[in-house]
């Protein structure tokens, strides 16, 4: 049987992504659903579930999926315009073979991708890497599989509901920013109390207000206007699929993931002492050091939401996060990252608190970091420096928390070194408590780069 090759571009740790009408086309998408439906029907799976962000070209390449997996003889419900959260939910509420979301995320307009879920679980790394030698063997099962339509939008609104657990009206800027989760957060914020501010919520592909990465602090210019401009109690912000979450208090500052992390922590260990809560490595001390005062167990880990998925099953911890805006509970929710929970869960401890979100940000530990620094590395390199780095830490005696790459702790602080997983790049970042504390920290940073023959420009 012939098979198809795709672009080597393409096949991600955690994805497929690539440029629409470069390395990534309708064809690709067809043989993507065929691949991933052969998966699921030899394992015994009847069915998969499929949504697509708003991209101008997720429908075409949703069509192109299905067709795919019909081919494959796997019966395809096709929940539309959607978050992708909200394809999670459909998944998990209809206890799905298989899920594929059709999203770019919050990657440039003209770039697509697939985000795979098998049996309500992760696909990624190995999966993927093993998924595109699969499509081009042609290892394909042969079919006639059925699609229907389903709108989960009310059922999934109606469960984020549930969880705000007052009546407390707050006034809330919500900047959906032109992206698939509009539909969902313009009906989220209609069932809540109080004003409820909606920005840029007409679905446009071409994402005209502004890009959809709440990470880029250029991205929470308008939010935090209107913020400050209305006297906001706080501004919550979305990527492109609505599985990150980026927020502003009622002084227009942004909040970080671990900022937002240590605030859902105190609330859950004030009911669940005794917890474990995991953060990846670039998360700051403050935020492990909170989580053990608060008599919770903080587990450092490797970003990545496949990875921290994973990781929560296997240690049971009820919530996590990562400093891009990924935040999972499986308190009281089913353990995905989905932003506009999030968003709920916050607004409750807002409503139910007497401080303002400013004032609990105002009440953590003060630390002082870097953003996050990147620095261009060829491909085969970025591994090959991080181990270096590490060998050399290892002969000095450093005290080193490897669980990806290296997290050098001193008397100043700590600063990180890491292989990107999406860019030839590596990815540093430096804290402390002083700014004399974190120059010293920067300079060890560039040290070790420049020993690896890395060009290390003041940062």
């Amino acid at each position: 049987m012939t098979g198809h090759r795709f672009d080597s571009t393409i096949l991600r740790k955690y994805d497929i992504r690539g440029i629409v009408g470069e390395t990534l086309s309708a064809a690709d998408a067809e043989a993507i659903g065929r691949t991933f439906a052969s998966i699921v029907a030899e394992r015994g799976g009847r069915f998969i579930c499929l949504g697509r962000d708003g991209r101008l070209s997720s429908p075409e390449l949703g069509d192109a999926l299905c067709a795919g997996a019909k081919a494959a003889g796997v019966a395809v419900v096709d929940i539309g315009l959607a978050a992708t959260p909200m394809l999670y939910y459909a998944s998990k509420v209809l206890n799905a073979d298989g899920a594929v979301m059709v999203t770019g995320s919050h990657n440039p307009p003209d770039y697509n991708g697939f985000k795979m879920v098998l049996e309500n679980g992760p696909f990624w790394g190995e999966m993927i890497q093993a998924f595109g030698a699969r499509a081009a063997a042609g290892e394909w099962r042969d079919g006639v599989g059925q699609s229907m339509t389903l709108d989960v939008l009310d059922a999934y609104v109606g469960r984020l509901r549930q969880d705000y657990g007052t009546e407390r009206a707050l006034k809330v800027a919500w900047d959906v920013g032109n992206a698939s989760v509009g539909p969902a957060v313009c009906r989220l914020a209609a069932s809540l109390p109080g004003e409820q501010v909606v920005l840029n919520e007409d679905v446009d592909g071409t994402f005209p207000a502004h890009h959809p990465d709440p990470t880029v602090p250029e991205n929470l210019l308008q939010l935090q206007d209107a913020v400050r401009g209305m006297h906001c109690d706080l501004g919550v912000a979305f990527d492109g699929d609505g599985d990150r979450i980026g927020v502003v208090d009622g002084e227009g500052r942004v909040l970080w993931g671990d900022q937002i992390l240590a605030l859902y922590a105190a609330e859950l260990l004030s009911r669940r002492p005794g917890e474990k809560i995991i953060a990846d490595v670039k998360a700051s001390q403050m935020l492990f050091d909170e989580v053990t005062r608060l008599g919770g167990e903080p587990i450092m880990a490797a970003p990545g939401h496949s990875i921290i998925k994973s990781l929560m099953v296997e240690s049971g911890a009820p919530l996590a996060g990562e400093m891009s805006g990924h935040v999972f509970f499986a308190d009281g929710y089913y353990g995905y990252d989905d932003a506009l929970y999030a968003a709920v869960r916050l607004l409750d401890i807002v409503a139910k608190s007497d401080r303002s979100l400013a004032q609990m940000i105002d009440a953590l530990p003060h630390m002082v970091n870097t953003p996050e620094l990147r620095f261009d590395v060829t491909e085969a390199r970025k591994f090959e420096i991080v181990d270096e780095v590490k060998a050399r830490l290892a002969a000095d005696g450093a005290d080193v928390n490897d669980v990806d790459g290296v997290r050098v702790n001193g008397p100043d602080g700590w600063w990180l070194l890491r292989a990107s997983n999406t860019q030839n790049a590596l990815v540093g970042r430096c804290e402390s408590s002083n700014e004399e504390g974190l120059a010293r920290l920067k300079t060890a940073l560039g040290e070790q780069l420049r020993a690896s023959g890395v060009d290390a420009p003041a940062f």
